[in-house]
């Protein structure tokens, strides 16, 4: 009699289980439209306003003037870059993933002491737009094998740089 009051609640507990375990959809016998995950909704973030800030560099030599790894650096070469005079950025970007025209790029600076302390920053705009709008003025032309910049200080700059690193937040070809 004692093993009866025992096993009777343990084998209403283990038809439960498997009562519950049969209910929960994870046989054969269902419907598979029902078994698939429902989508996932799609989500969009809105662009950044600015590029992030840069990271200390401490191992630029003295007039260097670094390509950062970014996502489109793998779709461009860039070429003669040099820190020159009024801590100008200089140098000639061409698009080598294939042979369309640039239509919008945006190249940032962030220029650095020789201790690796940030100085500030500066950005060069190219818009296909607006090229139009500079009639008889000098303009960057995109047209052939890429471009020349002048990446500029936004302001004046805290210290003397010692080197650059160069970003390109936007990329944008045919």
């Amino acid at each position: 009699m004692r093993l009866s009051r025992i096993t009777a609640p343990a084998v209403l507990a283990a038809l439960t289980l498997a009562l519950v375990t049969a209910c929960g959809g994870s046989g054969s016998g269902g419907d598979k439209a029902e078994d698939a995950p429902s989508p996932a909704p799609s989500v969009s973030f809105a662009a950044p306003k600015q590029a992030a800030a840069p990271a200390a560099y401490r191992k630029l030599a003295k007039g260097e003037v670094r390509l950062e790894q970014g996502p489109f650096t793998d779709r461009v070469k860039v070429t003669g870059s040099a820190l020159g005079a009024g801590s100008a950025v200089t140098g000639h970007l061409a698009v080598t993933s294939d042979v369309s025209e640039l239509i919008a790029l945006e190249l940032s600076a962030a220029y650095y002491d020789a201790d690796g302390n940030l100085l500030g920053t500066g950005s060069f705009q190219y818009a296909e737009e607006g090229h139009d709008d500079h009639k008889g003025a000098h303009a960057p032309a995109a047209e052939g094998p890429g471009i020349d910049f002048k990446v500029q200080p936004k302001a004046p700059l805290t210290g003397t740089p010692a080197g650059a690193v160069l970003s390109i937040p936007v990329l944008v070809n045919e």
